[in-house]
């Protein structure tokens, strides 16, 4: 499995930078693009929110096509309130009635304490307002984003909400019961 196919690398990529070459593998991409003819909301009525990791490639995870669904994604897949801000926009106004977390196996997050906003106060001189949402037991930080959604009050569906980790060496997901 090519990891980058359509982005050219090794001595037979184009000069300039990476944010070059995605401009012109779009390029490529809008040549023969046609307009599906969907709107905004998703065929399946879920939301998956996951970890922005580069080994998680969802679609094919899944088994999903374009318009199935809403990806939320952020370090760690960790449901914060910017995630619960699109969880509610996604139900309210979009029509989803299911959310999906994911967590994976090997995350950066297990490596990194809240200690990484002190270092930035300490190098920056402005400490971040943001939580850095890290974690040692990743089966636990998905029953924490679980309990998160399930008890927001923006979010009008909380009654099918289920958690998994992916294994990044399998490929499988593991179901996390939330007790």
């Amino acid at each position: 499995m090519s990891t980058s196919a359509s982005v050219p690398a090794g001595p037979e990529a184009p000069h300039g930078t990476v944010t070059d070459r995605l401009v012109e593998a779009n390029a490529r991409y809008a040549a023969s693009f046609t307009d599906p003819g969907m709107d905004a909301r998703p065929v399946l009525q879920v939301a998956v929110v996951a970890c922005m990791d580069a080994r998680l490639d969802l679609h094919a995870a899944l088994g999903l096509q374009l318009g199935d669904c809403h990806t939320i994604r952020n370090a760690g897949g960790v449901v914060t309130d910017d995630v619960i801000r699109s969880l509610t926009i996604s139900q309210r106004k979009l029509g989803t009635r299911s959310v999906v977390l994911i967590h994976h196996t090997g995350c950066g997050l297990e490596s990194l304490t809240e200690d990484f906003r002190s270092e930035l106060e300490m190098e920056v001189g402005q400490r971040p307002a943001w939580a850095v949402e890290a974690f040692r037991d990743v089966d636990q930080d998905v029953r924490q984003s679980m309990r998160r959604v399930r008890t927001s009050p923006f979010l009008l569906h909380t009654d099918d909400v289920r958690g998994f980790v992916f294994d990044v060496k399998t490929g499988l997901l593991r179901e996390v019961d939330p007790a």
